[in-house]
């Protein structure tokens, strides 16, 4: 007699569970999260705009302070942050004036952080507006044979008429600074008129043009400039330089500063004068390191402050929210997912007080830099460390209450609702 097998499923262990938590995915997270925002939209508004306003304020406190000090930046590199000037001056009274070697210029575009250099000499000839005047009276002005490139080393303009070219430069041809032209009565060139002539020791010049104010280099305001070969050829000039101006990387400008007097007259170092950083450098390294330190403690201020109004809220939207709490965990969620949901809302609150509060330092910053006429700067740093920095917030105050309603058992949660 064969025996009767069991019926399917007798003898087998009954013990498995009757259900399982659901796995949320993360668009069913953040769907849950967004709930408390979109039900209580007025109170999750105000706690976003204390997190828009902190990020804002980064912003703003750093856009505003970049785009100026950019500003200043661009006014004290026109003050020559980045160059140097060399005179030719014995330490002996009464010596013979002394000049460059001929090869100096050369040997100083060899250094590495030298952009450009020029030169310029005194020809020690007399200028007068005519043949009338006394050989005396040359108006107290210096006539100086100059290189082709030296408005753009000095960031001189030429005010009426051009500059010297290599064509202009052989010729007897001169270009007046400012103060010089006003001392022998001309002031602009009229296209189309004769050049006005000078007389340079005793040969005519035709002044081709008048340069503006050079800030730079006051000596070029009372001077009368001529070209290298003109210089040379009529007026008998030796082609030794008695002054450089040179461009060099601001950030080596000291170490230009030191090897340049050797450079330029390897046997008599002591006659090169070398011009100092300008004070300006000085006062632009030091906003730099203001205005850094500026920056961390107000960001860090108006973070804090957003930060306490989400954990503030977060903490509020728990206890009004005991009731949702005990049906969710009564219909089985775990206390894994609800710390998931709170924190997401309280991530969520933050992120989107970031976002708008990018959008309003942004606004604000090139609002006010155009007011000021300022180049804007929004510091990419800041835009994107603003926007972490809200979402690190966000994570830090929903941390407490996201642990405070998952430990709210269904019975309690139900029963204080």
């Amino acid at each position: 007699m064969r025996r009767r097998r069991p019926a399917r499923g007798w003898g087998r262990s009954t013990t498995a569970p009757l259900h399982r938590p659901v796995r949320l995915s993360p668009a069913d997270l953040l769907r849950l999260g967004l709930i408390g925002i979109r039900t209580r939209r007025m109170r999750a508004a105000l706690s976003a705009l204390g997190i828009s306003i902190g990020i804002a304020t980064m912003i703003v406190v750093t856009g505003i302070p970049a785009s100026s000090q950019k500003a200043l930046n661009a006014e004290l590199t026109a003050l020559g942050t980045d160059r140097l000037q060399a005179i030719a001056d014995s330490s002996i009274p009464d010596a013979e004036p002394v000049s460059f070697p001929r090869e100096s210029v050369a040997m100083v575009k060899r250094i590495g952080p030298v952009h450009a250099v020029t030169a310029v000499a005194n020809t020690h000839a007399e200028v007068r507006r005519t043949d009338r005047n006394s050989r005396l009276d040359t108006a107290g002005l210096t006539v100086l044979a100059a290189q082709r490139n030296l408005p753009e080393v000095i960031n001189a303009q030429v005010r009426s008429g051009r500059y010297l070219s290599k064509a202009t430069g052989r010729l007897p041809t001169a270009v007046l600074g400012s103060v010089a032209a006003a001392r022998l009565g001309f002031r602009d060139l009229r296209p189309g008129d004769p050049p006005p002539l000078v007389l340079i020791n005793d040969r005519w010049f035709s002044v081709i043009g008048i340069l503006r104010a050079v800030p730079l280099a006051p000596d070029i305001d009372r001077s009368v400039l001529v070209g290298w070969k003109a210089a040379q050829s009529d007026l008998g000039f030796d082609r030794r330089p008695t002054q450089m101006f040179l461009r060099a990387e601001e950030s080596a400008i000291e170490d230009v500063h030191a090897v340049l007097p050797a450079t330029i007259s390897p046997q008599s170092p002591s006659e090169v004068r070398v011009s100092r950083p300008s004070d300006a450098l000085a006062a632009k390294r030091s906003t730099e390191a203001t205005f850094s330190g500026l920056f961390i403690g107000l960001a860090g201020v108006a973070l804090l402050v957003g930060g306490i109004g989400v954990a503030n809220t977060m903490v509020i939207s728990v206890l009004e929210r005991r009731r949702e709490i005990g049906l969710r965990r009564a219909l089985g969620a775990n206390r894994r997912q609800i710390r998931g949901q709170f924190l997401t809302e309280s991530i969520a609150l933050s992120g989107l007080g970031g976002l708008a509060g990018i959008t309003l330092g942004v606004l604000g910053t090139v609002g006010y830099a155009a007011y000021k006429g300022w180049p804007p700067v929004i510091p990419v740093t800041a835009v994107s460390s603003g926007f972490g920095g809200a979402v690190l917030v966000g994570v830090v105050a929903g941390v407490y209450p996201a642990i405070r309603a998952s430990r709210l058992s269904p019975t309690t949660a139900l029963a204080s609702a």
